[in-house]
């Protein structure tokens, strides 16, 4: 059982295959151990080569809108008139704090999430 750093595409394969055939070792032995540092391997290689950036936050909130079924309408106590909310959703004006505060709110996200800056559309 060797173990060496993942470095290249198949270095990920072939770590993936030793992965498979230790897998359902049973735990206290050589090979689960084997198996828990191969898998700290490949999270570390996957989390460099196939990170997933977080949405910006107006893809965040259609994202949720859709999740919870909701309408540009529903947001207009939030966010303002409906002509207000049309323009944040399609990224012609900024959330402000107060926008921020409320959307948290009502669509359960992080405020981190949402304070997030992204390029308004001109």
């Amino acid at each position: 059982m060797e173990i060496k750093p993942i470095k290249t595409e198949s270095d990920y394969k072939v770590a993936l295959q030793k992965l498979e055939q230790v897998f359902d070792a049973a735990i206290g032995t050589k090979e689960s151990d084997y198996a828990d540092i191969l898998a700290l391997l490949i999270d570390d290689y996957e989390q460099k080569q196939y990170s997933i950036s977080a949405p910006d936050p107006i893809e965040a909130i259609r994202i949720r809108m859709e999740e919870m079924q909701l309408k540009q309408i529903d947001l207009v106590p939030e966010i303002g008139g409906k002509s207000r909310v049309s323009e944040i959703l399609n990224k012609k004006r900024k959330l402000t704090v107060d926008m921020i505060r409320k959307l948290a709110e009502k669509l359960n996200l992080s405020a981190d999430l949402l304070i997030t800056d992204y390029q308004l559309v001109r």
